[in-house]
């Protein structure tokens, strides 16, 4: 995608590569140095990322898309391993790529009925 994109469609593309598991054409979205941090962890690298993207084949659902210059934030169920929840997520883009991700989610329902390390 051309960096001339605006942030809020870039972070579209992105979610409609990662939905199509497209994993290749997401990383053209995400810079090298991009920094992941979630609910049940954080992640430095686009190569960190998106080892566990590809593990997990995450699929969301976006309920409503916010933009502020920079900044795009994004309402969605996400679904994994069967289990759908609501979070939200708050993108920063620099540069024609994304730079950074925030999530925050009720992690319960995906913790539940897992085995004990």
């Amino acid at each position: 995608m051309p960096t001339s994109a605006s942030p809020r469609d870039l972070v579209l593309a992105c979610i409609d590569a990662l939905n199509r598991e497209d994993f290749q054409r997401a990383r053209d979205y995400i810079n090298d140095d991009f920094a992941f941090v979630g609910v049940l962890g954080s992640r430095n690298g686009a190569e960190a990322y998106f080892q566990d993207m590809e593990r997990m084949r995450i699929k969301y659902s976006i309920q409503k898309v916010f933009a502020d210059e920079q900044d795009v934030c994004l309402l969605y169920d996400v679904t994994l391993s069967g289990k759908t929840v609501f979070g939200c997520a708050w993108y920063h883009v620099e540069a024609g790529k994304i730079r950074s991700l925030r999530v925050v989610f009720y992690p319960r329902p995906l913790l539940e009925n897992k085995p004990n390390p």
